[in-house]
């Protein structure tokens, strides 16, 4: 079903405002237009009701009444072309005094009622009378041509008429005027409150916490786009929440598997100290086995706090990044030379591929930095030795593309789709070396901070590529 005021849909407030005030305007000429006539019509009324013939002709019957036709008046009223008519008490003709110019010789009520209206489109003037008893008739009928008759207009009389009629037109009018002006303000102040109800009810139901609430407008250019604002803001609202809600899942978990991770190596030391301490282990080589073991667990443990400390500052709304645009080709050779010393001692293979001129990109030196050594020391954790490493640097267009692969043993498939998620790692991506889960996490969260993307991908020779796009 069309919606009744759809058709207004896009079309600027002031326009409509402009065309409704158009069509009472109108409305409102039309009724001065139709009283005016109304009033014009009535006073015509009056005037051709209180007619004033010529003076010198009587044309009242009565002042014929005792002439009969013989007289003065009768005279000057038969040289003029009118005559007299006497009839009985039937109303039928039994003389004529003058010349007759019609064929009438009786009448009914109505026929002689309509002819003493003397309205202007009868061809003569009526007047009757009736005569004296013992008369030979009892009624004289006076007709007079109505073209020689002189009209004027008897002021006083208009004067009185207005005086008395002129209240009551002012009242008609006005009350016609008020109703008039009533409707037009109703009928805008509902066209502009429909859509600020449908409005005002989407803001309800959002502040009640329905944030999936949207609203559907058919109005005017300036409530479309006030509609579109909240449906965006809607969007952004239900999104942010939503995302909040997933944060906070996601923290309890993070948590929870915090509490676990460090459940495990702090158990173990405890168990490993309280042997010592109690005198249990008196072998010397079993004393340093179970000292080496309690520090290389509480370096796991170190290593998993300051991940998580490190996870939790990127989230944090204070952290800074301090992208800059820089050459990359020097930044990532210092790199790879602090880290060349593991390569070398993990018996791995390095191939570093860089453009021969200098390529610039927008991104924080710290932060690149930390992606860089997370990579590189994830293939160096999870790969058997003989492990061939490479880094390749390609300039794009808007970008720079970084390539960290290896020919490895590569991570799971079933892995992929949340292997940047916290903690999310497996026994098989995870192996034995004592990884925290949390480093991929890191890395995508650092080089999303500097307004780039962190993909996993492989190929037929290399079962796993990281692949870095930064701006430039």
């Amino acid at each position: 079903m069309k919606h009744p005021w759809k058709s207004r849909d896009n079309r600027p407030l002031q326009t409509s405002l402009t065309i409704d005030f158009l069509l009472f305007n109108c409305m409102l000429l039309m009724l001065v237009l139709g009283v005016y006539l109304f009033v014009q019509k009535d006073i015509t009324h009056v005037i051709m009701d209180k007619m004033i013939p010529d003076p010198e002709l009587s044309v009242e019957a009565v002042d014929y009444s005792r002439e009969l036709g013989e007289g003065p008046e009768s005279e000057r009223l038969l040289q003029s072309g009118g005559w007299l008519e006497l009839l009985d008490s039937g109303k039928q003709v039994i003389r004529v005094v003058g010349d007759k110019q019609d064929t009438a010789m009786g009448y009914d009520e109505d026929s002689l009622f309509l002819g003493l209206e003397n309205r202007s489109d009868q061809p003569y003037y009526y007047s009757i009378t009736r005569l004296e008893e013992g008369s030979e008739a009892a009624f004289l009928l006076l007709k007079i041509p109505r073209h020689i008759i002189k009209v004027s207009i008897n002021n006083e009389l208009l004067v009185s008429y207005l005086n008395h009629s002129v209240f009551f037109y002012v009242f008609v009018v006005s009350g016609l005027i008020l109703l008039l002006i009533f409707v037009y303000s109703y009928w805008v102040s509902r066209r502009i409150k429909r859509p600020l109800r449908v409005l005002n009810l989407g803001m309800t139901r959002m502040m009640e916490g329905h944030y999936n609430t949207r609203i559907a407008l058919y109005a005017e250019t300036e409530f479309l786009r006030i509609g579109n604002s909240f449906n965006y803001m809607a969007d952004v609202i239900q999104k942010t929440t939503e995302e909040k809600r997933m944060a906070e899942r996601s923290k309890q978990r993070l948590m929870m598997d915090l509490s676990h991770d460090l459940k495990t190596p702090i158990t173990s030391i405890q168990g490993y100290a309280q042997a010592l301490i109690e005198g249990r282990v008196t072998d010397q080589e079993r004393q340093t086995k179970y000292l080496n073991y309690i520090y290389t667990k509480s370096v796991q443990v170190t290593k998993l706090i300051q991940h998580m400390l490190d996870l939790l500052k990127l989230d944090s709304p204070d952290f800074i990044v301090r992208v800059e645009r820089l050459e990359l080709g020097d930044q990532l050779r210092e790199i790879i030379a602090d880290t060349y010393g593991d390569i070398e001692q993990k018996s791995f293979e390095l191939q570093l591929q860089l453009p021969e001129e200098e390529v610039y990109a927008r991104y924080d030196p710290e932060l690149f930095a930390s992606v860089i050594n997370n990579l590189i020391g994830n293939a160096l954790a999870y790969n058997p030795e003989g492990t061939c490493i490479r880094v390749t640097v390609i300039p794009e267009d808007t970008e720079v593309r970084i390539e960290i692969a290896d020919n490895g043993v590569g991570i799971p498939r079933e892995l992929w789709s949340t292997i940047f998620d916290p903690f999310v790692r497996g026994d098989e991506a995870r192996s034995t070396s004592g990884g925290t889960g949390l480093g991929l996490s890191i890395a995508k969260k650092n080089v999303e901070k500097m307004g780039g993307t962190l993909l996993l991908e492989s190929s037929g020779g290399e079962p796993t590529i990281f692949t870095i796009r930064i701006p430039r």
